[in-house]
């Protein structure tokens, strides 16, 4: 087992002015589970490659345990990947699959065939070492993905979205075997996911990259609770955060009438005006005209609760004098009694449940 750590480890590709993973710092532990997290292009995958040695690193330092593994070959750094599509041999059985890397490497047959038969007990798929990839669906090949890594016992695992090729269902199921199996094994793991929500369940901490940039990294409670910025408190969390712009006033900020207290040397240099966020589950009806006004456009019922989806009127910024528009909202609320579709509600947020963002820099305000 060893530790991971990047030292503004960075990737830039030839032509592209801007790096794709830029000064990366994160130090992971020995056996922890990270994910890295975020959308499309933010280089997730190109720092898990870096790491594996598939990418080249063009600045910084990438060390395992205490070993600068920045110019190793992959080979030599004692990792192994599970990738995305499986990459299974066809023509070979499930045993052969899950001990090829062994036998390239001359290990003794015999074992081959104990690795490979622990591994496949640990992952409950002794029934099935003497089929093809063909004869297993989809969930059973991405365990013998897992078992190829297993059995080589590296330092460290990577994974680059192994569960994405599978149906909504077994994708649940699967997460909760890879996140028990990390812990019995106590590997340390780095797992690559543009699913905040496989994130947020799986991970010992969680590193939410944009634009090749760590936003944050942290446990994901801490995470929810305490967004970094806007950005992150818009990605985690389903569903997302509500954010609107609203005015500065004595005693915290101006919600449609209603004063929502702030820490008075918060908003020191906050400026005039700062950016709100609430999540759906922090509002409640109000039994009046006060708070933010929304208008229902679709209720989506879960049995004891219910979702609603609708426009929030947003105030004009006195501070800017700009007309923000109407927002999207989302609110959730009591599924026996949910509003009608078309209804215009009022909702305040909880006291306490609010979060607060510079409106330049986007970053958190307060605690």
């Amino acid at each position: 087992m060893a530790t991971v750590t990047f030292d503004n480890a960075t990737r830039q590709y030839p032509g592209n002015p801007k790096p794709s993973v830029d000064k990366l710092n994160i130090e992971i532990a020995d056996g922890e589970f990270l994910v890295l997290v975020g959308p499309s292009g933010c280089g997730k995958s190109t720092s898990l490659r870096m790491l594996a040695g598939l990418e080249e690193v063009n600045g910084g330092r990438i060390l395992i345990g205490d070993r600068d593994v920045t110019n190793l070959s992959p080979k030599d750094r004692d990792v192994a990947m599970v990738f995305q599509n499986y990459a299974l041999y066809p023509h070979m059985s499930v045993a052969d699959n899950m001990g090829f890397a062994l036998k390239i490497a001359g290990v003794d047959k015999a074992e081959i065939r104990k690795r490979v038969e622990e591994a496949a007990k640990i992952l409950d798929l002794t029934p099935y070492l003497d089929r093809k990839p063909k004869a297993l669906s989809g969930g059973q090949r991405q365990r013998v993905a897992m078992g190829r890594a297993i059995v080589r016992s590296p330092q460290v695992f990577l994974m680059d979205e192994p569960l994405s090729n599978l149906d909504a269902k077994l994708r649940v199921q699967t997460r909760t075997q890879i996140a028990s199996l990390q812990r019995r094994l106590g590997v340390t793991t780095v797992y690559v996911t543009h699913d905040q929500v496989e994130a947020m369940t799986m991970g010992d901490r969680v590193a939410v990259l944009k634009d090749g940039i760590l936003q944050q990294c942290d446990s994901p409670r801490r995470m929810y609770d305490h967004p970094a910025n806007v950005f992150v408190a818009g990605f985690i969390g389903s569903p997302a955060m509500n954010l609107m712009d609203v005015p500065v006033t004595d005693g915290g900020v101006d919600l449609h009438g209603h004063t929502v207290p702030v820490a008075r040397e918060d908003l020191t240099n906050a400026g005039k005006h700062v950016t709100l966020g609430v999540r759906p589950e922090d509002l409640e009806l109000s039994s009046d005209t006060s708070g933010i006004p929304v208008t229902v456009d679709v209720v989506e019922e879960l049995g004891a609760d219910a979702y609603i989806y609708g426009t929030a009127e947003q105030k004009l910024l006195e501070a800017t004098g700009e007309n923000a528009g109407d927002v999207p909202f989302i609110a959730r609320v009591d599924g026996r009694r949910p509003p009608e579709k078309g209804e215009k509600i009022y909702l305040k947020p909880k006291p306490g449940h609010v979060h607060v963002f510079n409106a330049e820099s986007g970053l958190r305000i307060g605690d």
